[in-house]
């Protein structure tokens, strides 16, 4: 119980009473699931320095550490900024001398730490000896880390070999690895991914997403074009991400004020004016949170939909109808806008929300206002 008390308290930052109650610990009923406790409070609350002075006092007290220990004081070692080599330091000290087995779990917060350390070396070899070695087969975690330290330093071939080569299908966490270095770096030739610079090649990267049925890494590629205001390719990426996540008419939003397009950037606003113009009314007690109208106001305007319809106004021929595909259910201000947009802009539009499909034309919807 007083070893529950002392990790609750942890938890919730009360260090203080998580020390006071740990130090008042009968010596006698002190165990290495006490120490451990202790040592994971330091690592939780950004105290590092006091974590490894814990795992000092734990040989002093006659105890032994084990994998739990290492894996807290890896952690530990990751949340001082990514302390790379004290997080190797401290692995090769206890694997060898107190014999400790390390397991997946123990290698993911190794290599995240190389990572964030830019030891390219040292996390490769380490990579290559969990498995020659400790028999520890690498999982999609241990992956993603290889790429992220690859990508951080520039070695985007190697980590695209490197996902290639991955004995299973790469997640959009892989890719994404991969996709966030790659916007901040020069061109990346001789690959079918290619970096993110001042040439800025976001077609080739387009063209590999557009064979990914996973938004992450779509996601990622759009995020790219508005890094490096890419506007053509924007909007070709954004077509085809319509279906997978709404929150990318957002990302195409930032990307046109980042680009200075403030015409292309402001169309939602001049839609909900001129909507307001002829009727429009937006319903702000539908939202839930205790803000004042000018915020409610502002939030209710975001919503995806209205996004969504700006952005089809935007880019779309007039005389054709829009679709929209949500995956939540349609909200009574979006719908009230959509049924105004449909009769100032004399469009179709066409939402499926998780429920039906809805036909916005001439003001009217064909759920009948009853869905």
């Amino acid at each position: 119980v007083v070893n529950a008390l002392v990790n609750m308290y942890g938890k919730f930052g009360f260090v203080e009473s998580s020390f006071k109650l740990f130090c008042e610990m009968p010596e006698s009923e002190k165990s290495m699931v006490s120490w451990n406790s202790s040592v994971a409070v330091c690592a939780q609350n950004g105290m590092p320095n006091e974590a490894f002075n814990c795992f000092d006092m734990i040989s002093v007290n006659e105890f032994f550490p084990d994998e739990a220990t290492m894996v807290t004081l890896l952690q530990a070692c990751y949340a001082m900024h990514g302390r790379g080599k004290e997080a190797i330091e401290f692995f090769e000290r206890v694997v060898k001398e107190e014999g400790i087995n390390p397991d997946h779990v123990t290698f993911t917060h190794l290599l995240s730490a190389c990572s964030h350390s830019g030891l390219v070396m040292e996390g490769k070899y380490y990579f290559k000896i969990m498995f020659d070695v400790y028999k520890v087969q690498p999982r999609s975690d241990h992956y993603s880390c290889m790429v992220d330290l690859l990508g951080r330093c520039g070695l985007l071939n190697e980590a695209h070999e490197l996902i290639k080569n991955m004995p299973f299908e790469p997640n959009s966490g892989v890719w994404g690895f991969l996709l966030v270095p790659a916007t901040k770096l020069f061109v990346w030739p001789g690959a079918s991914l290619w970096a993110l610079g001042k040439q800025s090649h976001l077609v080739d990267i387009w063209e590999l997403a557009k064979n990914s049925t996973k938004e992450g890494l779509s996601g990622k590629v759009l995020g790219a074009c508005r890094v490096h205001r890419n506007i053509d390719l924007g909007k070709e990426a954004a077509e085809n991400l319509i279906a997978l996540d709404p929150r990318n008419y957002i990302t195409l939003s930032n990307m046109y004020s980042a680009a200075g397009l403030w015409s292309h950037a402001s169309k939602l606003e001049e839609v909900m004016r001129k909507i307001q113009e002829v009727g429009f009314v937006p319903e702000t007690e539908s939202v839930p949170h205790d803000v004042n109208e000018e915020v409610k106001m502002d939030m209710i305007t975001k919503h995806s939909e209205k996004i969504a319809l700006a952005y089809g106004l935007l880019v779309s021929s007039a005389d054709s109808p829009l679709v929209i595909i949500k995956n939540l259910r349609i909200c009574r201000d979006c719908h009230n806008a959509a049924k105004f947009v449909s009769m100032v802009e004399k469009r179709t539009i066409v939402l499926r929300d998780t429920k039906r499909f809805h036909q916005f034309s001439d003001g009217l919807c064909s759920c009948g206002d009853y869905w």
